[in-house]
């Protein structure tokens, strides 16, 4: 059985403010995207990875691919919105012999083999698996620009990436679902099912990259490591 890795990379990436894609933007001498693949690339649980697009974008994607020596199944185009692109890569996998599908954000470049191997395991096990991890600010409810509660947060947890489903588990929620902009990750449409969601402990350096103060951050950690 095959273990299938999904990486969206379709986004515009319009809060970052650069005229490119994020996910296409130098990040210590390669795009973005390159330091993403090669973490699943080097990664055992990992059988095969699909790459999704923007449909313009396909091209230059496997140029530089082509050009980091790295080989993958597929590029697929995304869609309009997240969960559109995470179908249509869902639709590139070969049902008969699908096992486990574990989908990332293309600007998570700091994920590690450990977050992915133990979530791809959890949802091997327990059907279903979010990476998490914990909240360390106060978290308070705004109305009008007024603070009007404080929230608890001891039983919250922020959604990281991947996340890895059972591939029939997956396939049922999306055939079932209306994909709208409500729906920001997997683990949204899965839940809707009644399926309930193992949590695995990631770390706090799988930051996605959103603004650029995040590349800088993203950069020192990688420097870090090396």
């Amino acid at each position: 059985m095959i273990n299938t890795a999904i990486i969206v990379a379709a986004g515009a990436g319009t809060r970052y403010g650069d005229s490119r894609p994020k996910q296409f933007i130098e990040l210590l001498g390669k795009p973005l995207i390159i330091h993403t693949i090669e973490k699943f690339d080097a990664c055992p649980s990992i059988d095969e990875i699909i790459l999704v697009v923007a449909d313009g974008q396909r091209d230059e994607a496997q140029e530089m691919i082509s050009r980091a020596g790295l080989a993958i199944r597929s590029i697929v185009p995304g869609g309009v919105t997240r969960a559109e692109s995470v179908r249509s890569g869902l639709n590139e996998i070969d049902e008969k012999t699908a096992w486990i599908v574990a989908v990332h954000d293309g600007a998570r470049p700091l994920v590690t083999a450990d977050e992915i191997t133990r979530t791809v395991e959890a949802a091997s096990l327990h059907g279903a698996a979010c990476l998490v991890t914990d909240l360390t600010d106060t978290i308070k409810k705004v109305d009008h620009g007024f603070i009007t509660d404080t929230v608890p947060r001891a039983d919250l947890r922020r959604a990281l990436t991947p996340q890895a489903f059972q591939y029939d588990l997956l396939r049922k929620a999306f055939d079932e679902a209306e994909l709208g902009d409500d729906i920001t990750d997997e683990c949204c449409l899965v839940e809707r099912t009644g399926i309930r969601i193992f949590c695995v402990e990631g770390g706090s350096r799988n930051i996605k990259i959103t603004r650029p103060d995040d590349l800088i951050l993203a950069a020192a950690y990688l420097r870090a490591d090396s």
